[in-house]
Formats: C-alpha cells, sequence, structure tokens
C-alpha cells in the first residue's frame, strides 16, 4: 500500500469529479496523481477543454480554490496542495469552466457554512453571516473596494477562533477567491458603479 505515492504521502484514496467535466465520477487512484491527468484521464477532460478552464476546488466545498496554472502542475495530495495554498481535504474535485460566476459560487458555499454553523462560538456565529451577506453584494458589485480588504480581515478573524473547524472552513474559500479573483470582484463593483451615475458609496456593513 505504502508503495503508492509518494513519501509522506502514501496509499489510494477515492477521488470525485464534479462539476464542468465531461464523466463525472468517483475514482480510486494512487496518491500524488498529478490533478490534471485524474481529470482528464477519468473525467473526460473539462467541458470546451482545458483552455475552458477557470478554477477547480481540489478537495470539498472547505478547500481554497486554485488557478488553471496551478492545477496544471499540482498533484493530488497533501504536501502538494499545501504548497499552492489549498488542501487535498476528502479529494472532492469541483471544476469550473469560464461560464462560472466565481463570485456567487463562493457566496454560495459562504451561505452553506453560515446554514451549518451550531452558533456556539461568536466568530463563527456572527462570521459566516457577515461573510456571506458581504459575498452576496459583492456579487452584484454593490460594494466598496475598501471591503474587499475588510472581508479578508474578517475571514482572518474566524480562522482559528472556534472551537471545532467549521469557522476555518467557512474562512478558506473567502481567503482562496480574494487570493486569485480579486480583480473580478474590483471589477464588479466598477461595473455596477458605472451604470449608476450618481452611486454615493455604500455603507462598509453587512446589513
Amino acid at each position: 500500500f505504502a508503495s503508492f505515492g509518494r513519501p509522506n504521502n502514501t496509499g489510494t484514496k477515492l477521488m470525485s469529479l464534479s462539476g464542468h467535466v465531461n464523466t463525472p465520477c468517483v475514482v480510486e487512484e494512487t496518491m500524488s496523481i498529478p490533478l490534471r491527468q485524474l481529470i482528464e484521464e477519468h473525467g473526460g477532460g473539462v467541458r470546451g477543454g482545458w483552455g475552458n478552464l477557470k478554477a477547480i476546488i481540489p478537495g470539498g466545498a472547505s478547500c481554497p480554490v486554485i488557478t488553471r496554472e496551478q492545477a496544471e502542475t499540482v498533484l493530488m495530495d497533501f504536501d502538494s496542495m499545501r504548497e499552492v495554498r489549498s488542501s487535498l481535504g476528502t479529494a472532492g474535485v469541483t471544476v469550473m469552466d469560464e461560464s462560472t460566476d466565481i463570485v456567487k459560487a463562493i457566496a454560495r458555499i459562504s451561505y452553506f457554512f453560515k446554514h451549518e454553523s451550531c452558533g456556539q462560538c461568536t466568530p463563527c456565529r456572527e462570521g459566516t453571516g457577515w461573510m456571506w451577506r458581504v459575498l452576496e453584494r459583492m456579487a452584484v458589485g454593490e460594494a466598496d473596494p475598501s471591503e474587499i480588504d475588510l472581508l479578508l480581515d474578517v475571514a482572518g478573524q474566524v480562522e482559528g477562533h472556534t472551537i471545532c473547524a467549521l469557522g476555518d472552513a467557512a474562512a478558506w474559500p473567502v481567503q482562496g477567491l480574494i487570493r486569485h479573483f480579486r480583480h473580478e470582484i474590483e471589477d464588479r463593483i466598477a461595473n455596477y458603479r458605472s451604470r449608476r451615475a450618481n452611486f454615493a458609496g455604500h455603507a462598509i456593513a453587512a446589513e
């Protein structure tokens, strides 16, 4: 069993492919298989071809998204995913092509974690709902550019400050979005304002 994979990342693992692949599936594969190989051999490739790939969630909803460029070379193991500041998690790979509204997608994930919060820890109880509400506004551009850094700061305040790991799981997708797709949020805010000549700014708050 330990002969599969590479040192510190040995064995096999059930890996699932969903989203914009031609043949969604669950397979048992060797650890450290290249992500691109996994998608092309078992998932039939990205819908519209590899060039149409926008982002990938490599290990389940809590794992930060990675870009197409990172997906070119990253391996499906713990160490390689850590190097691109994501996580192997459950190896539940979600593939998103260029048609994906990435801001809306992460907002939807934020709603899930808000819903799942038990409410015991204040950072999670308040922070998950706050992040979701801000992301919902950012998805349409109804926000101030300064709120992007504020959102990142709030995610950092939630991460590592809860009894269980749900707070971390809620913070990481938001951090990944801002890390790789900040420009999309900024463009959306700019477009929203350009359509409203008399836009006077929005209060920096989630409500």
